[in-house]
């Protein structure tokens, strides 16, 4: 195998695949990038099992074959090359040989053989959907997700295809976020996945590559097929994302809604982001409150701890229900408002015990549970 390459295209590419690689890999072959140089192209694939990922970047081949490096330290030399121009040479015995300007380095590799391949797809179930819109999806989402690794159930976001509908669905128990969007759901193509947490934040990652997205998935897997833009100058041709999704049923979420909350008031994000977000500096591990009390057309944000003190905000609100106070978690409220675009959102509030509902006018919902007064 040889092959010439652009530094920083051979740099970005090791980027791409190196954190699915753990800092304690089961077999040493799982610490390697498979490297596969063909036509124009070389692919970079990395597994740990669970999670899989490859992506494709152009290359001038003069030789097709395949061979495995340790990734990281393949990446840490190929960013410190002193040319723009690198050369890889591999060598029956699996020795690879990097050259670029006055630096050569050789580095022992494994071959293709013990690396585990990557199941491919046919089209069990699939969908294509646009990155922007998926990604600006999981944003809304993902932050409810729980950490709690007993509740592997609830580790990750539960993807639903169904009724003429596409849900993304986060919950950790406490608080729960869904965002939803009209979509063509054939009758047998329908059906849903729980995908981990560590699948969802690479896949977010990788989300700003180009246009469309293509997912497929059954019971226990599932894959996603992220084109790029062709005008990003070469650099990553496509990149393929593989998952073990999680098995198991997701809870009934409809449940959690409120289906009647007694007031509802338009609120401006992000005016109440940073009116809860100085208020909750205030606020310590014993004393993570902040309370929310309306009056007629005016909503005070209150916080006050033992060891620092207290804080009041205040903003003009169109409200002309009862006088009506409830404390939340401030993380709980910000999370959902930093992940917002929208400028403008609803509030749904029954009393002091009741779930509050935050809204928009897209489909998107998030219920965050109250605390008890103190």
């Amino acid at each position: 195998m040889k092959f010439k390459i652009n530094r920083d295209h051979f740099a970005n590419g090791l980027a791409q695949v190196l954190n699915v690689v753990g800092s304690k890999a089961t077999m040493p072959i799982l610490s390697n990038v498979l490297i596969e140089a063909e036509k124009d192209q070389i692919s970079l694939t990395t597994t740990n099992l669970d999670l899989g990922i490859r992506c494709k970047i152009k290359a001038e081949v003069k030789e097709a074959g395949t061979v495995t490096l340790p990734v990281k330290r393949l990446a840490s030399i190929v960013r410190e090359l002193p040319n723009t121009d690198v050369t890889v040479d591999a060598a029956p015995n699996h020795q690879v040989k990097l050259s670029s300007g006055g630096s050569t380095f050789r580095i022992m590799g494994i071959g293709k053989e013990e690396f585990p391949p990557l199941p491919e797809f046919g089209d069990e179930k699939a969908f294509t959907l646009e990155q922007s819109e998926l990604a600006a999806m999981l944003r809304s989402v993902s932050y409810a997700e729980s950490q709690d690794e007993t509740r592997y159930i609830l580790n990750g976001v539960y993807f639903n295809f169904k009724d003429g509908k596409f849900s993304l669905v986060a919950t950790d128990g406490r608080r729960l976020a869904l965002m939803s969007k009209e979509m063509d759901v054939p009758a047998e193509s329908s059906g849903s996945i729980i995908l981990p947490a560590k699948t969802v934040s690479e896949l977010s990652r990788l989300l700003d590559k180009g246009e469309k997205v293509k997912i497929n998935f059954n019971e226990r897997r599932c894959a996603f097929q992220i084109a790029s833009n062709k005008d990003s100058s070469g650099l990553i041709d496509s990149i393929y994302l593989y998952s073990k999704v999680v098995e198991g049923n997701y809870p009934n979420y409809n449940q959690v809604i409120p289906k009647e909350t007694h007031q509802r008031i338009k609120l401006e994000r992000q005016l109440l982001l940073d009116c809860v977000h100085r208020a909750a500096l205030v606020c310590s591990e014993k004393a993570n409150q902040v309370k929310l009390k309306l009056t007629s057309n005016l909503l005070e944000i209150t916080a006050q701890s033992p060891d620092f003190g207290e804080a009041h905000e205040s903003m003009a609100v169109n409200y002309s229900g009862p006088d009506l106070q409830v404390a939340f978690n401030p993380t709980f409220i910000m999370d959902p408002l930093k992940a917002l675009t929208k400028d403008e959102i609803f509030f749904e509030v029954k009393d002091e015990i009741s779930p509050g509902v935050f809204k928009t006018l897209d489909s998107f919902v998030c219920v965050i549970m109250p605390v008890r007064l103190t």
